[in-house]
């Protein structure tokens, strides 16, 4: 398996493709680098597409530590260095959006664009906390079967969830998200509802920005991705119809485009 120490982490990624670019892929919570499969496919023979785990998520070190947003920036940072994966095309989707966006503020030259899916500016809503929480506890004790049909209403949109002619996709996610380690994500669950905003930084973005929300994501409503989009000095917003909180598997195609068209535009 490839890895790379990052940060004093051991650090799991993909390197594949080629070109004279790079594509960086950050996943959201609960998920790896194998949610960007679609794009990767898609993207290999006209970049370098490198998708990496977050510590304690998919085949990265669970450590002690490190879980908070601040931190895990420092990870990538570190990352992309040693990968000599720089200036990059960022995409980051949810959790892969706050580090995106720390990036951009703050080692703006690393980057060539911010591709931000699904994410958020600010701090967890204060009414999602105890929710999450409660289900953070049940699947550290007692795995993630008691909390499967929660956390997937949570992350997929409905289109998707009543979806009867992807019934072997929908068995696939549910299949990495049991594949977690327990304690890991509960750490990593931790710092996602704990994290710091940045929206009052992000007015300090001058990397091209491309913004996309699921007009069906409940985890982070389309209101942020707007609220984003008014503060973020000419970035551009696109709504992906039918898509929920994991759109680059509920719409590949759709945001598969949306990223080309904004790549093609720079």
């Amino acid at each position: 398996m490839p890895q790379t120490i990052a940060n004093g982490v051991n650090y799991y990624y993909e390197d594949s493709g080629s070109g004279p670019e790079t594509l960086v892929f950050a996943h959201g919570l609960l998920w790896s680098g194998r949610m960007f499969d679609a794009q990767v496919v898609a993207f290999k023979d006209r970049y370098r597409c490198i998708t990496y785990d977050f510590r304690g998520q998919g085949r990265t070190e669970v450590t002690a530590g490190g879980y908070d947003m601040d931190t895990l920036y420092e990870d990538t940072v570190a990352l992309l260095e040693s990968l000599k994966a720089t200036p990059c095309h960022f995409v980051g989707l949810s959790m892969g959006g706050f580090i995106g966006m720390r990036i951009a503020i703050r080692r703006p030259e690393l980057l060539k664009s911010l591709i931000l899916l699904e994410t958020s500016a600010d701090p967890e809503p204060s009414e999602n906390i105890p929710k999450y929480k409660l289900l953070n506890m049940i699947a550290r004790w007692f795995g993630f079967k008691p909390v499967t049909k929660p956390i997937m209403k949570i992350m997929f949109g409905q289109k998707f969830l009543t979806d009867t002619t992807r019934p072997e996709l929908y068995a696939e996610m549910v299949r990495q998200l049991h594949a977690n380690d327990r304690i890991g994500i509960t750490r990593a669950v931790m710092g996602v509802i704990e994290r710091q905003g940045v929206y009052d930084q992000i007015d300090q973005i001058k990397t091209p920005t491309l913004i996309c929300v699921g007009d069906q994501d409940v985890a982070t409503v389309p209101a942020k991705s707007e609220r984003m989009n008014a503060r973020i000095p000419n970035s551009q917003l696109v709504m992906i119809a039918g898509g929920g909180h994991t759109s680059s598997v509920e719409e590949p195609e759709a945001i598969n485009q949306a990223i080309t068209s904004f790549l093609s535009s720079l």
